[in-house]
């Protein structure tokens, strides 16, 4: 495997990997992972990072380059989703004060770097990524 194709397997694992580590943590509750966050969504993001691992095992340019860039999307409207979700919690309460106080309580985790670092290391290896051309 190539230097650049193992930066890609790497980057695609950690995005696989972050998806159980807490991203939101609510109150005195306890940590969300993505999952917690929207389940449907967790489990097409985890379907396009094994597309990509898959892609970058079985030396397919195209395909790990189409699931890194989609990865991309997923991981940028997921983060928009759940900061909206997090200013947008407590709208149900009537005093602006309290509904400011609880929605400062709710904090986001270190899953989102593990998630981009990920990100990061998957772009970087499909960025140069080229198949070699045999004559």
């Amino acid at each position: 495997m190539r230097p650049l194709t193992f930066i890609a397997f790497v980057g695609f694992v950690l995005m696989m990997a972050a998806t159980w580590c807490p991203m939101v943590h609510v109150l005195l509750l306890r940590s969300w992972d993505v999952y917690d966050l929207n389940r449907p969504y967790g489990m097409v993001m985890l379907l396009v990072f094994v597309i990509g691992i898959l892609g970058t095992v079985l030396n397919q340019h195209k395909i790990t380059r189409m699931a890194a860039l989609i990865s991309l999307a997923l991981v940028v409207v997921f983060f928009i989703a759940a900061v909206l979700k997090v200013n947008t919690a407590f709208s149900f309460i009537p005093f602006k004060s309290i509904a400011g106080f609880l929605t400062g309580q709710i904090k986001f985790k270190w899953g989102w770097y593990l998630l981009f670092a990920g990100q990061i290391l998957a772009l970087t290896g499909v960025a140069n990524n080229k198949p070699k051309k045999i004559l």
